[in-house]
């Protein structure tokens, strides 16, 4: 089995989910509405939040737990920051700028998303390279 520090996945999965309320919220929530087209009432309407924030702490969980996986034991604090930084940046928001261009999405919504992920990414690799 692979040693990872569940202490370490946990901080990183609850970093993500309180940066990711203050990303689209307060930072860039009214960025991403409009980029993405649409509302606060419409996304109040249609999301059930019991269910997406729950898949979504989910989620982060199996994120944060498999990059520990890739960082191994106690990585340094270079390398969990630059590896973190590294995939949120060139494989996720890479990957999702790839969608969202055949998908005729917004430039705008393609940096908040990506960045959102390439910030994220970034505070895994540093929760597992202080905590790990």
């Amino acid at each position: 089995m692979p040693q990872v520090s569940l202490l370490a996945t946990l901080v990183a999965t609850v970093a993500g989910f309180v940066l990711g309320a203050l990303w689209y919220g307060p930072l860039f929530g009214k960025t991403w509405m409009a980029a993405g087209g649409f509302t606060r009432e419409e996304l109040q309407r249609n999301v059930n939040p019991a269910v997406a924030y729950g898949l979504t702490f989910v989620l982060g969980l199996v994120a944060s737990f498999v990059f520990g996986m890739f960082l191994g034991p106690h990585p340094s604090l270079a390398l969990g920051v630059g590896a973190g930084a590294s995939a949120g940046i060139c494989w996720v928001a890479t990957s999702i700028a790839t969608n969202y261009l055949f998908e005729g999405r917004r430039a705008a919504l393609i940096f908040v998303n990506g960045g959102y992920h390439a910030v994220r990414f970034t505070l895994i690799g540093l929760s597992f390279a202080l905590l790990g």
